[in-house]
């Protein structure tokens, strides 16, 4: 499985803030917000990830995250030009997908939760499109889907209508190789973009649409406000601090994944022991 990782768009909802860099740059405690879903997505066993950007920031992202060789992964990069919708990124990324499965997260999404690893790893094979449901107080600003008694999907709803169920969408997707050809036949919505929820309803309308429900105690935290992304940090600083972990070290999972060695951890904490982030890493090897 191949991995798309979204960090495009105008970061409106967090203007100033994003007038001067990228939301996906923007940190989230003690690293960027761009760490967590890439995080996600290592966790997932995925080692072959694009990172869609706008054109003008791209250079940041290149210089954080390099060419994904420190992580023991592959990462490449696309530029969108104009945000045109999270779909759009599967006609970015057509080449890249190559009748691959694929696995899409946006680029403000924290998912944090036990055995969360091995949830996503079920889906490499899919044959459709799976997406996860999380139980929300108020589904307003959320994409959402309906099930039924038995917990299958019934209906899929976008966040500019009048929510119809209490269980939102988190912004990560798993899709089988068709997924760029359904992409292609989407039409712009009245927001002028390619919903996401647009191209789910056309698995669900083939009957191809897994939705598995998020356990009980599973964080998941849609950071695109300025209040939102306090939570989060306030969230990863009261979880880091109290139980002497961290959450969204790329770095520690690509090593938990084996994607990396105690060698090459040891020269990554070596590199950041200024701040206390390397000396966590170190630690991690008993140094």
């Amino acid at each position: 499985m191949r991995g798309i990782l979204l960090a495009g768009g105008s970061g409106s909802r967090l203007q100033p803030i994003t007038r001067a860099v990228s939301k996906q740059l923007v940190p989230v405690y003690d690293k960027p917000m761009v760490c967590y879903p890439l995080s996600t997505l290592l966790l997932a066993g995925i080692r072959d990830v694009l990172v869609i950007t706008t054109p003008h920031e791209q250079e940041q992202f290149v210089r954080l995250l390099g060419d994904g060789s420190s992580l023991g992964i592959s990462i490449t990069y696309a530029a969108q030009r104009s945000p045109d919708g999270p779909a759009q990124a599967f006609l970015l990324g057509a080449d890249f997908v190559a009748g691959e499965t694929v696995a899409l997260v946006l680029g403000d999404n924290l998912l944090y939760g036990p055995g969360l690893g091995s949830r996503l790893r079920r889906f490499s094979d899919v044959d459709g499109a799976a997406v996860f449901s999380c139980r929300v107080a108020d589904p307003t600003p959320y994409g959402v889907v309906e099930l039924d008694d038995a917990g299958r999907p019934v209906a899929l709803g976008e966040k500019a209508e009048p929510p119809s169920s209490c269980h939102a969408v988190p912004g990560l997707y798993f899709y089988s190789d068709d997924v760029v050809d359904h992409a292609r036949e989407l039409e712009p919505s009245a927001r002028g973009e390619l919903e996401i929820t647009d191209l789910n309803r056309r698995y669900l309308d083939e009957g191809r649409l897994q939705v598995e429900e998020l356990p009980r105690g599973t964080a998941w935290l849609d950071i695109g406000t300025v209040d939102a992304m306090n939570d989060a940090s306030n969230f990863v600083r009261a979880v880091q601090q109290r139980q002497g972990i961290k959450i969204g070290a790329p770095e520690e999972v690509a090593w938990r994944m084996g994607f990396i060695d105690d060698d090459a951890l040891r020269t990554q904490g070596e590199a950041l022991r200024a701040s206390g982030y390397g000396d966590y890493l170190l630690d991690l090897l008993g140094a």
